[in-house]
């Protein structure tokens, strides 16, 4: 593992356990960010907006902040026909972030949001290995040149992509954390098994100062595949910034079924499972991270909990667990050599 010398590590060696912030997307869409819309185009053009979403997160109680950078690749922002200000944008997200963690009354760590390309690898697809090394590069010098403190990979499903990225934060000299998205019957879409996350980077560079898991299906899966990930490594730093409860679609609109007491027990759950970052994904407003912050504040350790304590406290799994699909995989394999 990295050495505790990054701020990061610092920070962590400093408190136990770091609650990251929420949601990006949904609270710029409560902004006024349009559906379609490049968030990452608000650096340049409502950079008061995007100050706003940071300081309200550190008035929250966040000790880590990530940048308005998730879509930040060439490959995203083509959508958008700016794939020529990759630097840019990359690094003007950065800037804005640094600028808020930098007046606040504590230490906050910035994390340079680095999400999937969203092309699939070769041989699935196009995109060939070292294209995405060199895509995430672009991004990741705008990053680093902002003033991150670390490369942030997240919601990612492929593990040849966060392999690609983990070598362009080493490219680029930054520690990097990530986190995949468990949101496939337990797996990625790609099928990793959270139990595996551990192993998929471990060789890049000194190797991820933490890894984890983000979004998904809702906060009872998310607290499953955290089981899975610290029961495998318990020695590992683990992330887990699960989606403000369950999403629902009323008509054309998202609705995240999550309230503040539900988020706040979600996060003291997510201690007493092993996690040392917890933080919030889609929905996740600064009102529940207030909620989350007191709770881990006025934390009472509790026993590891077990899916029935999940499922009791937080609601339904929406998915099958990993081990769960495991073993249904397996008994129709048994079935057809049968």
């Amino acid at each position: 593992m990295a050495t505790a010398t990054n701020p990061l590590s610092a920070l962590l060696a400093e408190k136990g356990v770091l609650l990251a912030d929420g949601a990006t997307g949904t609270n710029l869409f409560a902004m006024g960010l349009e559906a379609g819309e490049a968030p990452e185009l608000w650096n340049e053009s409502q950079p008061e907006k995007i100050v706003k979403l940071h300081q309200d997160f550190v008035d929250a109680g966040a000790d880590i902040i990530l940048t308005n950078s998730f879509g930040g690749t060439r490959h995203r922002l083509k959508l958008h026909k700016a794939e020529d200000r990759v630097f840019a944008l990359n690094k003007k997200a950065a800037e804005i972030a640094r600028s808020v963690a930098d007046k606040a009354p504590r230490k906050v760590i910035v994390g340079g949001s680095v999400g999937p390309t969203g092309e699939l690898l070769q041989p699935l697809g196009a995109l060939t290995y070292e294209d995405a090394v060199a895509a995430f590069v672009e991004q990741m010098e705008g990053l680093k040149a902002g003033g991150v403190d670390v490369a942030w990979i997240e919601t990612m499903s492929s593990p040849e992509e966060i392999r690609a990225a983990a070598e362009a934060a080493v490219k680029v000299g930054l520690p990097y954390i990530y986190t995949g998205s468990f949101d496939t019957a337990g797996r990625t879409m790609m099928g990793l098994d959270p139990k595996n996350i551990h192993g998929v980077a471990k060789d890049i560079g000194g190797g991820p100062l933490a890894v984890g898991a983000n979004c998904g299906v809702g906060a009872s899966d998310i607290l499953a595949s955290l089981l899975d990930m610290t029961a495998a490594d318990p020695s590992a730093t683990v992330i887990v910034k699960g989606n403000c409860g369950i999403p629902e679609f009323r008509g054309s609109e998202i609705f995240y079924s999550g309230t503040p007491p539900l988020m706040a027990d979600y996060a003291t759950l997510a201690r007493d499972a092993g996690a040392k970052i917890i933080g919030g994904c889609c929905g996740t407003s600064c009102n529940h991270l207030a909620a989350m912050r007191a709770a881990l504040d006025s934390y009472t350790p509790g026993p590891r909990p077990t899916i029935e304590t999940i499922v009791e406290r937080i609601g339904p799994l929406r998915n099958k667990t990993a081990s769960q699909s495991g073993e249904q995989e397996g008994s129709r394999r048994n079935r057809r050599r049968g």
